[in-house]
């Protein structure tokens, strides 16, 4: 079961229960198909997200929408458990949580290192902007580069990244150069180890 928190605290404005679900301690854990369980300090309730239910009296018998339901669209809201048709998976890079869809691609990754086809990213190494054409879920050290015959994770400028890494693939944009003046194949599809791009902010680009 989740730990017990306290959202922000409500506004005067609000009504009775709508401020008993922000300020009462209350732990909620998702369960799956829509279902969350909240546990509080007179019991614990299953509220299903989708159907708008709770298990507790004042839903089952005034039929309000309880103190109970409102906590957890307030926690879906905010970030701390998934909406329901979500479930929380760690990131493949750095293994902090993540909401995706069950039948969602893989790898799973989390905002600060999810990229995808289409996708600007920054190469660390280099500092050239590369375009994203492919997200594999294969681990770096399964890919071989054969140019090089050696693995993602082997190639020289990529071993100080994990070598257990989704690899990205990419291009240079048409008239891309490097920081030394060199010009890369722009048609050329270049293998990388997801840590080692940086996504663009399309609204900094």
């Amino acid at each position: 079961m989740a730990r017990y928190t306290r959202p922000v605290p409500a506004d005067a404005h609000l009504d009775p229960r709508s401020r008993r679900a922000r300020t009462e301690p209350m732990a909620v854990a998702p369960l799956g198909s829509g279902r969350y369980a909240v546990a509080t300090e007179h019991g614990s309730y299953l509220v299903d997200a989708r159907e708008h239910r709770c298990t507790c009296p004042d839903h089952t018998f005034r039929d309000e929408r309880c103190k109970h339901l409102r906590r957890v669209a307030i926690e879906i809201t905010e970030g701390a458990v998934p909406p329901p048709s979500h479930v929380a998976v760690g990131c493949a890079v750095c293994g902090s949580t993540t909401f995706v869809h069950p039948d969602g691609p893989e790898p799973h990754l989390c905002d600060q290192h999810a990229l995808r086809r289409g996708d600007l990213a920054t190469d660390r190494e280099t500092g050239a902007t590369v375009l994203v054409v492919g997200v594999s879920p294969r681990r770096a050290d399964e890919v071989r580069i054969e140019s090089h015959d050696c693995t993602v994770a082997e190639y020289e400028t990529n071993r100080a990244y994990p070598p257990d890494d989704p690899v990205v693939t990419a291009v240079f944009p048409a008239g891309a150069e490097f920081d030394d003046g060199t010009t890369p194949d722009s048609l050329r599809v270049y293998s990388f180890p997801v840590s080692r791009l940086r996504r663009v902010d399309p609204d900094q680009h």
